[in-house]
């Protein structure tokens, strides 16, 4: 493996410098508007040639290096016509452009990204990168971006708990350690923070998010292994001076969305938003004396800072602070109760700040500097189980783009340290436990990445990470993708392989391993899980009359060693961690289709195959909680001159191995074929404010309804009427007739039934 590295990276340093003499000394700048107003993220592209450029926050673009001569300027943005001007360049030209492009509601336009870590437009990006803005979100009002993910062809929010209602992101049926989160392009939701940290991000923030399925490790290191997904925030230039969101349920839930931008220079502005979630209304429509959801309160406090300055050199800060209490458990249970062992309930509280900002340095070159801070604090009773926990993360990375001709070099050095500490033997002396020992790992890297242009057709990426873990050591993941487009620009082929490795922190990652129904037994110290993905994408554009269609079809296959897999049947009242003596596989095919049938109707449609599984002396073992067929749907039509349209959302999964107790477990070990599906009216009253209200979970679909019971022995949560034989294993008796303890972890769907719900937008440009 290091003999390869060694090689992968010789042979980009070789591609570096063997480039050809410059072109020229002719440079293109200005910028592209609409309706007087710029549009950022705008890819231009001198057709025939690898020069092009995205523009930044203010709409502005630079295009530097360019031949003479007569040429056509492609300007295409997301959601606007496509625009081509001709030009023409003489030798040391200086042009300066302004492009004005209008916008076109039925458009299926490429989206600009960020993926590889640089501005460039989802069409022209090597890697097959999913985009989707915030109106897509807003299809499906949801209070958090854990909830709001749950209509993407791949994408499943996982609830890991039946009380507490945890939950992580699974991609192509990966567990959600194997997801990496980042905020604004940086590692922010990470550790302790991946149970509770994502419900606490307000859908509000959320300008677009990007999905990269597959390891991603080569440019974001340790925990992008099965897949990536980075929220960009809205930014203070582009959001609304005011706005207000709130809807509720007639369960009781309660969001609130406030933001307002400030403008407190000329060159300075600034976004200031508040979301509070309240749920404070037990419900027990299944019967078993258990809260059917978890009570949360919850406030997000949002700053963002922007500064425009000389040559519209990027400087954002922004910062975050979130406080949550959430309970779930018996129905009588009391904060007096918190810890102890007469009424069971599981409580947490939770506290959380982020700072995090990039800047780009005032030199010509394009050199930025990213840096980020996050502390998570932890209080958690989990019925006489306390966990009480504190980790905090420091990141950052310094990283240089750098065109060379037909090259765009990008070279990085990031630095990561992470600090934790617990009350568990996770940070105890294994020679006396009570001593607390806390964590400290740091996480030094490099990364170099080339991105070669041959043609307006053929591009190929190169890249190669260093990393090297002060406990785990050095550390290699090399990348290669290819890119072939077709001269019309309607189709487009995707050719990908690459490494990934994650480092486990059980504790933090795992809720199964906190809640206090089963014993945590690690049989051996564990090591780094590493993987190999490649993956092919296809993208097909299509135009017939008026109707737009765009598919996208991908086919994966990951190969996992040193898989860290949870050992729930060994041993009923132990939960066994080690690293897999064999190996795993996801592998697999995902269809997403793009229609705009006729003016106002649009649907986005998406299924996902996919068989993953562990191998052990060639015995095959289908992963838990991982669905085969995954389908999602979001139709939407609006009404021409009305202001009214309506969406319909939906989701269907097909069956998951389910982990059991025992053998004489009567519940399923298979889920049910399942879906949940909401609908939601929308009435636009003038230009300011927007009615909107709807039903979700139509089919009141709920787990319980496939089984007599969820929760094994709700009623003894303590397993004060369990009889334990010498090996500590449940004995039947009338008592307990399946030999069953307590364990609220068979959990593969939420457990909310149908609820309508109201809500009210206001805003003020």
């Amino acid at each position: 493996m290091v003999g390869f590295s060694k090689l992968f990276f010789v042979s980009i340093i070789v591609l570096i410098f063997s480039s050809s003499s410059l072109l020229g000394q002719q440079v293109i700048t200005g910028k592209v508007l609409s309706e007087s107003q710029p549009i950022s993220f705008a890819h231009l592209q001198l057709i025939g040639t690898p020069f092009g450029a995205a523009t930044d926050s203010n709409g502005n673009f630079i295009i530097e290096l360019v031949s003479i001569g007569d040429f056509k300027m492609l300007v295409t943005a997301s959601g606007y016509f496509t625009i081509e001007k001709p030009i023409k360049l003489k030798t040391n030209d200086t042009l300066q452009l302004t492009f004005l492009l209008k916008e076109d509601v039925s458009s299926l336009s490429e989206v600009v990204v960020s993926g590889s870590m640089k501005e460039v437009s989802k069409l022209d990006n090597p890697v097959p990168v999913e985009v989707y803005s915030s109106k897509f979100f807003q299809c499906n009002p949801t209070p958090s971006i854990f909830d709001a993910l749950q209509n993407i062809n791949g994408v499943r929010p996982q609830l890991n708990c039946n009380i507490c209602n945890t939950g992580d992101i699974h991609i192509n049926g990966l567990e959600g350690p194997y997801t990496m989160v980042l905020i604004d392009g940086m590692p922010i939701v990470s550790g302790l923070s991946t149970v509770y940290g994502l419900s606490g991000i307000p859908q509000s923030l959320i300008d677009r998010v990007e999905i990269v399925k597959g390891p991603a490790s080569t440019l974001y290191g340790s925990e992008a292994v099965g897949g990536l997904i980075n929220i960009i925030t809205k930014s203070p230039n582009k959001a609304p001076a005011f706005s207000l969101d709130v809807f509720g349920t007639h369960w009781g839930e309660l969001s609130t969305d406030l933001s307002s931008k400030i403008k407190v220079h000329k060159n300075v502005q600034t976004l200031i938003g508040l979301n509070y979630y309240n749920y404070l209304f037990p419900i027990d429509h299944n019967q078993d004396n258990f809260t059917d959801v978890t009570l949360q309160n919850r406030i997000s406090v949002f700053n963002k800072w922007s500064v425009q300055r000389n040559g519209n050199r990027l400087f954002t800060v922004a910062g975050r602070y979130v406080y949550e209490t959430r309970w779930g458990g018996e129905m009588q249970w009391a904060p007096q109760y918190r810890g102890g062992d007469q009424i069971y309930g599981e409580s947490i509280y939770t506290k959380r700040w982020e700072l995090f900002g990039t800047y780009q340095l005032p030199f010509k070159e394009k050199i930025f500097l990213q840096l980020s801070a996050n502390n998570h604090d932890q209080d958690a009773a989990y019925g006489i189980i306390r966990y009480i926990a504190n980790q905090k993360v420091l990141f950052g990375q310094l990283y240089w783009n750098k065109p060379i001709g037909m090259q765009d070099l990008l070279i990085g050095l990031t630095y990561r340290y992470t600090y934790y500490d617990d009350n568990t033997p996770a940070t105890a002396f294994a020679n006396n436990l009570s001593i607390n020992h806390p964590s400290h790992t740091h996480l030094p890297g490099v990364f170099i990445q080339d991105e070669l242009q041959f043609n307006s057709q053929h591009k190929l990426l190169l890249g190669l990470r260093y990393d090297f873990h002060s406990i785990h050591g050095n550390t290699f993941t090399p990348r290669l993708n290819y890119k072939w487009t077709s001269p019309n620009r309607k189709n487009i082929l995707r050719a990908g392989i690459g490494n990934g490795y994650r480092v486990a922190h059980v504790f933090t990652e795992d809720h199964a391993a906190l809640t206090g129904a089963r014993e945590v037994v690690f049989t051996n110290e564990l090591k780094p899980e590493t993987s190999w993905n490649g993956t092919i994408n296809y993208v097909k554009k299509i135009s017939i009359n008026n109707i737009k269609i765009g598919l996208d079809a991908s086919l994966f296959y990951t190969y996992f060693t040193n898989k860290i897999i949870p050992d729930f049947t060994t041993d009923p009242n132990k939960i066994i961690y080690d690293n897999l003596d064999g190996y795993a596989i996801s592998q697999g095919v995902s269809l997403n289709l793009d229609i705009d049938l006729f003016e106002g109707l649009k649907i986005l449609a998406g299924a996902t195959f996919m068989d993953v599984s562990n191998y052990k002396n060639d015995k095959k073992q289908v992963q838990y909680f991982s669905e085969r067929i995954s389908g999602v749907w979001t139709i939407s039509y609006e009404w021409p001159h009305s202001g009214f349209s309506i969406d319909y959302t939906g989701n269907v999964y097909g069956p998951m191995q389910l982990p059991l107790i025992s053998t004489t477990d009567p519940r399923p070990s298979q889920s049910p074929w399942w879906s949940i599906q909401n609908i939601q009216l929308k009435q636009k009253l003038g230009k300011n404010i927007e009615l909107y209200g709807g039903v979700k979970n139509l089919l009141n679909w709920t787990p319980n309804k496939n089984t007599d019971f969820i929760i094994a022995r709700a009623h003894d949560p303590f397993d004060k009427g369990v009889i334990f034989d010498s090996k500590g294993k449940a004995v039947t008796t009338p008592q307990n007739p399946y030999g069953l303890t307590f364990d609220p972890t068979y959990m593969y769907a939420p457990n909310q039934g149908i609820r309508g719900f109201l809500g009210l937008k206001f805003s003020l440009e």
